[in-house]
């Protein structure tokens, strides 16, 4: 692999980071969020959670709602932030899949072309022995969702998180070449590749690089998994970023930070913290030389 002074050297291909954010890392009122991501010139937003509900809960006149208001405020929907596959692999796959089935009008509804999701949890009382046990199961159920995911013309993203099928890169680059469809490609977020242990640029990127087609941003420290703003930590970004813009990258890179709380199915940071992470990753970008697209 090149070094990161061969990177910075040859980079000569036009690149574009397009910030987008999970809204709800902000505040947990829709209108708020946006506010917010006026003020920071952000016009995408990753649609997560809103009102107290997660994405998946949405009723028709919510989506109505939040339809009223991008178009107000001219703001996009990147992806769905979906919570699809944060299930145990040993529960019964229907209730999943009809969950899915709503996440994909949801993604058509407001215009969004991705949605992410993940590889189910492994039982943990049955060891490192699950994930061989499990992955033509993982496999499988990530198959059907691809495919059902056709007719929309959606990407499906897959996020690397610990405790899942796919939460070390050797084992997401598999599950994607496995299903081996166009429809599923992958989510790259250094900082929980750094939670499980994996160094991002050094280990991860080079097995995923044909695969990623997203990026989440947030930072982290291998010692005790806090996260920070993007650069502040060891999720190895500046060279992630580099290597992208080697490649030509075009594509969202979207805010998770994370900085007050995080769980299992979302984290904050609120406004003044979020202001701080987007300030953080607007400095990155400029030391990499990267369009900062809006």
């Amino acid at each position: 692999m090149d070094s990161l002074e061969e990177l910075l050297a040859s980079s000569r291909k036009p690149a574009e980071f397009i910030l987008s954010a999970f809204g709800d890392e902000i505040a947990d009122d829709l209108d708020q969020q946006l506010d917010v991501l006026e003020e920071e010139e952000i016009r995408f937003l990753e649609l997560r959670g809103a009102w107290g509900k997660n994405v998946s809960e949405f009723t028709n006149e919510d989506l109505k709602r939040i339809e009223q208001s991008l178009a107000m405020r001219g703001i996009g929907v990147s992806a769905i932030g979906s919570p699809i596959g944060k299930q145990l692999i040993t529960d019964p796959f229907e209730p999943e899949l009809k969950r899915f089935e709503r996440i994909l009008e949801i993604a058509d509804w407001v215009g969004s072309s991705y949605v992410r999701l993940f590889s189910f949890y492994m039982p943990p009382e049955e060891g490192p022995a699950a994930y061989e046990k499990y992955r033509s199961e993982v496999c499988k159920r990530l198959e059907k969702m691809a495919i059902m995911s056709q007719p929309y013309g959606l990407i499906l993203l897959h996020e690397n998180e610990k405790g899942i099928y796919g939460d070390i890169p050797e084992r997401c680059a598999d599950l994607i070449h496995e299903v081996g469809s166009a429809n599923l490609r992958a989510v790259f977020d250094p900082a929980n590749f750094v939670q499980v242990g994996v160094k991002p640029f050094t280990e991860a990127y080079p097995l995923l690089e044909p695969q990623i087609t997203y990026l989440h941003i947030k930072d982290a420290f291998f010692e005790d998994g806090r996260v920070v703003v993007a650069g502040a930590g060891e999720g190895e970004l500046e060279p992630v970023l580099l290597a992208l813009k080697e490649t030509g990258y075009v594509g969202y890179a979207s805010l998770e930070p994370h900085l007050q709380a995080s769980g299992q199915y979302g984290g904050f940071s609120g406004p003044q913290l979020f202001h701080e992470a987007v300030v953080a990753f607007r400095e990155l970008l400029e030391r990499v030389g990267v369009s900062n697209g809006f």
